[in-house]
């Protein structure tokens, strides 16, 4: 047994076959592991993985994606267990994005790598969070572009993840923020088309995840959505999602760009409206979202003036060029809500204090 064992992983036979079935199955427009542009530094390629099966299990098993399950996606602290996280976001986004690969016959591993990283440069708090740090930070902030950070600078103590170049740039090409469309045009494509998959699962999973957590929540219910984009879509949540895949496989088969048809791309585009200006905005949220930015303002200047407190906690050493505005920025959006909240207690509420020998001292001064 492990003769056998050992001579199927002694040379690259298995990832080699791997490879094959990707150049036999796989759609023309989809992206060979094998075509890959690759890393940033070059490695010797594994025995068993393709070079996308490699980045899934270098993402997944980084401490930016575990901190992930203790990160906002829109409800702060909740006490209900089932409202999302951005951990769980993730894995709604790589099921959607996975389930359109695969009718497309585009490759699965590529995105499913993006869809996983996309999200891991978020802020604790959501997006109050990335609105603080953007104020912060001298050159900007931006959570797409703070995830490739994360997987070139900031994991394994500065090493990076050494992940390929086409995962790099469906994460940092993932976002389109509140008015950008999931649809992209010819001159801003990414390098692949698994990237603009993720792009658009993206606002498949939070448009729809986001109105369901709204509704658990009690901040809205079903009969407050808007009556037009129900009736096209669907009323249940499900039957929502299952709409919008149907139309984004319908509309892009054998096509190198990932679209949905004009009806439905208009319809989701009403949901995600209503999400941003009567949800999103709702007293029972934004209550929450001001008092987390401020929590992170107040650590931010208090940690300012007291830099050697902010670097005794960094993890890794700091690059010597780093300016300590891009030190702070790192440090603040590598939190995770729980971990802000304590740090916030630790500097700014007084701490009861116990003086075990006090007794004793004084009972020998009595003397």
């Amino acid at each position: 047994m492990n003769k056998v064992s050992k001579a199927r992983t002694s040379d690259a036979s298995l990832r080699i076959s791997f490879e094959e079935l990707e150049e036999k199955n796989l759609s023309r427009f989809a992206c060979r592991s094998k075509d890959s542009r690759g890393r940033e530094r070059k490695e010797n390629s594994c025995f068993i993985r393709t070079n996308f099966q490699r980045d899934i299990d270098r993402i997944i098993h980084s401490e930016a994606f575990r901190r992930l399950k203790h990160k906002t996606q829109v409800f702060l602290s909740p006490t209900n267990d089932h409202f999302r996280t951005r951990l769980t976001h993730t894995l709604e986004v790589v099921c959607t994005a996975r389930c359109i690969s695969r009718c497309l016959g585009l490759n699965e591993d590529l995105t499913e790598a993006i869809a996983l990283g996309h999200d891991l440069g978020h802020t604790p708090f959501g997006h109050g969070g990335e609105e603080v740090l953007n104020e912060i930070s001298e050159t900007g902030f931006h959570h797409a572009s703070h995830s490739v950070r994360v997987c070139t600078r900031l994991e394994k103590n500065g090493e990076g993840l050494n992940l390929t170049q086409e995962v790099l740039d469906g994460i940092l090409k993932h976002s389109k923020g509140r008015h950008g469309s999931a649809t992209l045009q010819r001159d801003s494509l990414p390098l692949t088309v698994e990237a603009q998959v993720v792009r658009i699962a993206d606002l498949v999973a939070y448009v729809n995840h986001d109105v369901d957590d709204a509704i658990r929540a009690e901040v809205i219910t079903t009969e407050d959505l808007p009556r037009s984009t129900i009736d096209m879509l669907g009323t249940r949540h499900s039957v929502r999602i299952h709409t919008m895949v149907r139309d984004i496989i319908d509309n892009s088969y054998e096509k190198d760009l990932i679209r949905m048809s004009e009806p439905i791309e208009q319809a989701t585009h009403e949901l995600k409206k209503f999400l941003y200006n009567d949800v999103y905005r709702r007293p029972e949220i934004d209550n929450a979202v001001q008092k987390s930015k401020n929590l992170l303002r107040q650590m931010a200047e208090w940690m300012t003036k007291n830099p050697d407190e902010l670097l005794r906690h960094f993890k890794g050493a700091v690059p010597e060029d780093q300016s300590f505005n891009q030190t702070l920025v790192d440090y603040l959006a590598s939190m995770t809500d729980d971990y802000a909240i304590r740090r916030f207690k630790e500097i700014f509420v007084p701490h009861y204090y116990t003086f075990p020998n006090y007794q004793a001292v004084k009972s020998e001064k009595l003397k």
